[in-house]
């Protein structure tokens, strides 16, 4: 009765053993669920040597400590395994309807090895675990495959579904895992992981109960968040052409102030994330030409095209996830498009938009609704696929790709139908299609001749699209998370909204500062890092979303709803240790599997070195390697090594991982 289970279920699809394992009540107080139980959990059972996609890796699906549990926007899931992306640890995560569905089958997470000799997927219900076949379903892209699997399984309740599409059955290392029609777990190559095994789908069909410590407590705190939404609306006037107004007025400013997060949950109701496509161009937040361009190359004139008023025009019905009251999730009907017509569609969101828009120098919305598409059914990160369409075109430009290469496809900026044939040949592992399917550090150690000078990428992962030159901060999370290159970990921005120096102790406070202070190797800064990741850790622990996080810890309270759905009475910096814990658990799995941390800091190109010589950002850059230094210095890890210390290891009390 403390908003977990206590138990998982373990697969094993080389014997076909299925078994059930109680969790120790002190495993969650110490790792909660969600990541900090993956982490947990495939750190003692991975062996070192592990091949990502051979029989010894474990994917593992975990949900929420909090989902279930009457909190609000505490609905997502995670997959956690060895990354054949970068060689360490991996996580992906995604919203939807399966973390629920995961404890209404009686676990908390479930874990799965070996490889089976067929295709097949796994069914659970409240009383049945079965391995079944799968082999009708194999060459079918994820939004067939989880219809087929539906329609297969549903008895009286609809069952929720987790599949992968064509590119993972390819073991594509930048394919993800698929739910809720084209939602994708996307990062960090699930997806080959989930192909390399033969598993097509799981699906869960359970209708067990979840039950927290104290419902009225956790009733009363939703119910004040859900007031706090309902009247946060932004005035009617304000359409998608203000935005880039209000980053041109924000980016001239040469101060930064803490800002109440809860200002953005209007903006998310109207647009979703795609309110970015605009407001980020001018202030330097959206990547542009490989990350090598500005708005000088992708002026108004272009970026209009991708308005957000625009693609709501094509929005037929909003939707939302699990335990949600935001909904900045949409389904399209796209009519009369020349690349092809599609029904209920989502609708793309802002890393898509921009990953196939400004950095590739693409202002044909039609090709992105398309591009969105085809991603989404074959299971492809859209992150990883745009920087690598991008690496690829900036190497067709300088001679290192030819169109003896591309049989003829012409790889210019710009070039809508080409972008759409490339993305095409990567889903089907095609001619230079093959290439690039495994992201931008294996097609530029394929290519070679130079080619790694033009890719971006972080430890071998592509980053989000938010350029770190604007906000360097977010430049020490692409380089320090255990799974680097990824934009959803901590920023100067998110700290600045997150207000998490009111609850915790050692949080520095925000108050009006220079912007200039952001790109110093500060102790300050170091400290801000650290509360990110220790704050991101909770958030992903107990199934929570970053957007709601990003509201400010005095609105979305997770800290009194842990408490409120365990009766743990922990506070904010007791909760923000368990997050520390997480955190370096994940680090200890990179350094048990032969990462060297410092080989996951950010090319060049993206910490301005050298800097680029026009747009917002120009003449902007940062000392990385000395703010990864001082992040790993105040988490008590080497300073030269990243490696955490005995000292640390010893403070935080690892239970369950004595040897």
């Amino acid at each position: 009765m403390n908003g977990y289970l206590g138990k998982i279920l373990t697969v094993n699809l080389s014997t076909g053993e299925i078994s059930s394992q109680i969790i120790d009540d002190k495993i969650y107080e110490q790792y909660l669920s969600g990541m900090g139980l993956g982490a947990y959990y495939i750190y003692k059972k991975i062996p070192a040597n592990a091949d990502p996609l051979g029989p010894d890796n474990i994917l593992g699906f975990t949900s929420g400590l909090l989902t279930g549990t009457g909190s609000l926007m505490t609905g997502r899931w995670t997959a956690v395994f060895k990354s054949p992306l970068t060689g360490g640890w991996g996580d992906a995560n995604c919203g939807g309807n399966l973390s629920p569905a995961i404890k209404r089958c009686g676990f908390d997470a479930i874990f799965i090895n070996g490889i089976s000799d067929r295709p097949v997927y796994l069914y659970i219900d409240n009383e049945t675990v079965e391995i079944r076949n799968a082999d009708h379903l194999w060459g079918k892209d994820a939004v067939e495959s989880e219809e087929i699997l539906i329609q297969e399984c549903r008895i009286k309740k609809k069952p929720a579904v987790a599949v992968i599409g064509q590119s993972g059955e390819k073991l594509s290392l930048i394919s993800g895992i698929s739910n809720d029609l084209g939602r994708i777990a996307a990062r960090s190559g699930g997806g080959a992981v989930m192909g390399s095994k033969k598993l097509k789908g799981i699906v869960l069909c359970g209708s067990g109960k979840i039950i927290c410590r104290d419902p009225k407590k956790m009733k009363v705190i939703s119910k004040e968040l859900a007031l706090k939404i309902k009247n946060q609306n932004l005035p009617g006037f304000m359409g998608g052409w203000t935005l880039p107004i209000l980053s041109k007025l924000m980016g001239a400013s040469k101060n930064v102030s803490a800002i109440d997060g809860i200002m953005a949950a209007g903006i998310f109701k109207k647009w979703g994330t795609i309110f970015n496509n605009t407001m980020g161009m001018e202030n330097g937040d959206c990547p542009v030409k490989n990350w090598n361009g500005s708005v000088k190359d992708f002026g108004w004139w272009k970026y209009r095209q991708l308005n957000p008023d625009r693609i709501m025009k094509k929005q037929s019905k909003k939707y939302s996830c699990y335990s949600c009251i935001i909904s900045c999730g949409g389904t399209c009907d796209i009519k009369n498009n020349e690349y092809g017509d599609f029904s209920h569609t989502h609708k793309p969101e802002y890393e898509t938009c921009n990953a196939f828009g400004p950095l590739l120098l693409n202002n044909d919305l039609n090709s992105l609704f398309h591009i969105n598409e085809l991603l989404n059914r074959a299971g492809m990160d859209s992150i990883s696929a745009g920087n690598t369409v991008a690496f690829a075109l900036e190497c067709y430009e300088n001679g290192i790709i030819t169109p003896k290469d591309t049989d003829n496809l012409e790889l210019t900026w710009g070039n809508a139908t080409s972008i759409i044939r490339l993305l095409e040949l990567m889903i089907q592992r095609e001619g230079i299609g093959d290439i690039l399917a495994d992201g931008v550090k294996k097609a530029a150690e394929r290519l070679g001749n130079s080619a790694s000078h033009f890719g971006v990428h972080a430890g071998g992962q592509e980053p989000g699209m938010h350029d770190c030159r604007m906000d360097p901060i977010l430049g020490i999370h692409y380089s320090v998370e255990a799974s680097p290159g990824k934009h959803t970990t901590g920023s100067g921005v998110f700290y600045n909204v997150a207000n998490l120096w009111s609850q915790v102790s050692w949080a520095p406070k925000v108050t009006k500062h220079p912007k200039k202070e952001e790109y110093e190797p500060s102790q300050s800064n170091a400290l801000k890092a650290k509360a990110n990741s220790c704050y991101k850790m909770v958030t992903d622990g107990v199934g929570g979303c970053w957007f709601a996080a990003s509201l400010g810890i005095q609105h979305w309270k997770v800290f009194d709803w842990l408490n409120a759905a365990t009766g743990w009475q922990k506070s904010a910096d007791e909760y923000m240790e368990v997050g520390e814990r997480i955190q370096t658990l994940r680090q200890m799995f990179n350094i048990k599997h032969g990462i060297d941390p410092m080989t996951f800091k950010i090319v060049d190109r993206i910490s301005g070195n050298p800097p680029l010589k026009q747009g917002p950002l120009a003449g902007k850059n940062f000392d990385i390697e000395q703010m990864m230094k001082k992040y790993w210095e105040v988490l008590d890890w080497d300073t030269q090594t990243g490696i955490p210390t005995e000292d640390c290891k010893k403070k935080l009390t690892m239970y369950g991982l004595e040897k």
